[in-house]
């Protein structure tokens, strides 16, 4: 059973489904638990997908009801605020997991590509999270003057980048790498360092750091 198996080697080993299995906490007649949390992946898509349904989409599930929708946006609040908090005390922001976490948990979803930027202080901790442009849904128009205008704004002395992908492929494009360039060229000048780009799908990041792509 998820609980015993969380108990003995640790809530990592979980699959998604023993994970939300625990949450959920009780199935149906026709559906055990386990079983039931699975159907529940396979009909919204992911995790995140079904923490982000609506009361109406998710109580419209034979077996579930308003008190199983509470609990997980419950607990999905908690994580946000723990993420929060340490955030707030994270000496520096260079670590690729944090911010992976930060924006799956902060970057709005959408049905089209938006832009935004982490500006941070001389010691990589977080001055502001902003989205500054919005464009369809296979492209958003990204101006790098008016980024370093935000950037000056901000008084940040480093950045990063994040925009999404609606179809949910998190490779970065041609467009991607040359517009990361330019930001690169352009922040140069006022002396701001661009310390990655991440491009986000529906539940995951690709950090082109990482993949030494800047």
């Amino acid at each position: 059973m998820p609980r015993e198996k969380l108990l003995k080697y640790g809530a990592a080993t979980l699959s998604d489904a023993e994970l939300l299995a625990i949450f959920l906490r009780t199935g149906t007649k026709e559906m055990p638990v386990l079983i039931l949390a699975n159907h529940l992946i396979s009909y919204f898509g992911s995790l995140h997908a079904i923490i982000k349904a609506s009361p109406k989409q998710f109580i419209n599930i034979k077996g579930l009801g308003p008190a199983k929708y509470v609990q997980i946006q419950a607990v999905n609040e908690l994580a946000t605020r723990s993420l929060k908090t340490e955030v707030s005390e994270k000496p520096s922001f260079t670590d690729p997991d944090l911010v992976r976490r930060y924006l799956l948990n902060h970057f709005e979803q959408t049905a089209f590509e938006r832009f935004a930027c982490l500006f941070l202080n001389s010691k990589n901790r977080l001055i502001t999270f902003e989205y500054l442009f919005t464009g369809s849904i296979s492209q958003a128009q990204v101006y790098p003057r008016t980024v370093a205008q935000q950037c000056l704004k901000f008084n940040a002395a480093s950045v990063i980048f994040a925009h999404n992908h609606p179809s949910g492929d998190v490779s970065p494009s041609e467009s991607d790498k040359q517009l990361t360039q330019r930001l690169i060229e352009t922040l140069r000048l006022i002396d701001v360092k661009v310390l990655d780009h991440f491009v986000i799908g529906s539940d995951k990041c690709f950090s082109m750091a990482e993949h030494q792509m800047l």
